[in-house]
Formats: structure tokens, C-alpha cells, sequence
């Protein structure tokens, strides 16, 4: 079953719009056609998702945490979390307030996503962050194109694969079919995608494309995917 998931940035204890990865910019969620808060237990309690996505945005940034309000979203929903997984302590304190953990390429490396597979089995989702087609890392190992480190992640006992295009994100362009339907064809797991879904259109060529998933945000406050089918 095809899955829509809410995405859920969190900065400074407050939901805030994500565009193109510029953190700095980033801004309250405001004239949402879904919730009147930016608060993200009100907009969780608003909404009642099965599953939400969550990036701690503040732990990302290493300028703090919201450990405390993502453990109270994780006892009302299922979660998936990034706060910015540099090394196995960071793995560990995710698995604390999450029931899966995102371990991204813009942060991590292929020994920490080994070591982490191995210790929380079944609990990893790893996130391949891109911008502009490159994956972004700063592990040799991960430097390399997608297609090619798709296939080194086949490897690995993961519970799931991202493919986040942050230069996408919040700007409602549009996916990468092509890449995409590569992506898909070499990956032995399920793949979510995330960054530009604009509506339900897409969401229609990602189902076609074999994807098993979409993470959305600017589209359902904007009212172009219905809040009926984020389950």
C-alpha cells in the first residue's frame, strides 16, 4: 500500500516551513489549511497521523534538541526521526524517542549505518540527501552517484531507503521521474521520496514509478493533497 507521510521540521520546539534545505530561512508554518498552530503537538493532535516524519531540525544544526517534544509525538504516532545521526550515540538517542531511526548521508557514513543496522535491527531508514542530482556526504565511501550508492546500500538490512531532494524541498517542483524509476529499479528496499511533490498528480507517477511512499508537507497545508490520505 502506497503511504503519504506527513513531514513534520522542527525548529525551536515549532513546526516550521522547510525550502531548499536553507535552515537559516526557515519560518513558522503559517496560513496552513489544516491547522491553526505551529505547535507540533496541536497540529499532530489536529491531524491524528498513523506515521509522521520528523527532522529535528535544532539537533541537525547542533544548536540543541527537541528530544522532549518528539518523544510525546512518538507515544500518539508511529515515528521516523533525523536529528542528524553523526555517529552510534546519536543512533542511540533517536532509538530513545523513535520507533525508526534516520540515519542521512548528509551526516553519517556507510560504517555507522553497518554498525547501526546490526544493533537496532529493523528500526533503520537511511535517508540518500541530494541537491542537484549529487548525494551529499562527506564519506568517501557515499560519494558517489546515487545509482551506484543504491546499490551499496542493498547491502544493508535497512527498513526502508529516503531519496530527499533538499534543494526541492518546500518549493512544490516537481519529482525526477527518471532518476526515480532508476532509483527504484536497483533497490532491494522500499523506497520513500521527499522534496517538491506539488499534488496529487505526483503522487500518481511515484505509485507508477514503484515507489512505496511520499513525504509531504508544503502540499497538504496547501491543500493540494487531502488530509484524508495522510495515514
Amino acid at each position: 500500500m502506497f503511504r503519504i507521510i506527513l513531514v513534520l521540521d522542527i525548529l525551536n520546539g515549532i513546526v516550521v516551513h522547510a525550502v531548499r534545505g536553507e535552515r537559516a530561512k526557515y519560518k513558522p508554518i503559517e496560513n496552513s489549511r489544516i491547522c491553526d498552530s505551529s505547535d507540533p503537538l496541536d497540529l499532530i493532535c489536529t491531524i491524528g497521523p498513523s506515521q509522521v516524519y520528523i527532522a529535528d531540525l535544532d539537533h541537525i544544526q547542533d544548536i540543541g534538541d527537541n528530544f522532549g517534544v518528539i518523544g510525546k509525538i512518538s507515544q500518539k504516532t508511529n515515528t521516523m526521526v533525523d536529528i542528524g545521526v553523526k555517529n552510534m550515540d546519536d543512533v542511540r538517542k533517536c532509538a530513545e524517542i523513535a520507533y525508526t531511526v534516520i540515519i542521512g548521508t548528509e551526516t553519517a557514513s556507510l560504517d555507522i549505518i553497518g554498525k547501526a543496522t546490526i544493533q537496532f535491527p529493523g528500526r533503520i531508514n537511511v535517508s540518500i540527501d541530494m541537491k542537484n542530482g549529487i548525494v551529499l556526504t562527506k564519506d568517501r565511501e557515499m560519494d558517489v552517484q546515487p545509482e551506484e550508492l543504491m546499490r551499496k546500500l542493498n547491502e544493508f538490512d535497512l527498513k526502508e531507503i529516503i531519496i530527499l531532494d533538499l534543494g526541492k524541498v518546500g518549493t512544490s517542483a516537481g519529482i525526477n521521474k527518471d532518476l526515480l524509476k532508476k532509483m527504484a529499479g536497483i533497490s532491494a528496499h522500499k523506497i520513500l521520496v521527499g522534496g517538491g511533490i506539488k499534488d496529487l498528480d505526483d503522487i500518481v507517477v511515484l505509485k507508477d514509478l514503484g515507489i512505496d511512499g511520499a513525504l509531504v508537507a508544503t502540499a497538504v497545508h496547501n491543500g493540494k493533497i487531502p488530509i484524508e490520505l495522510i495515514h
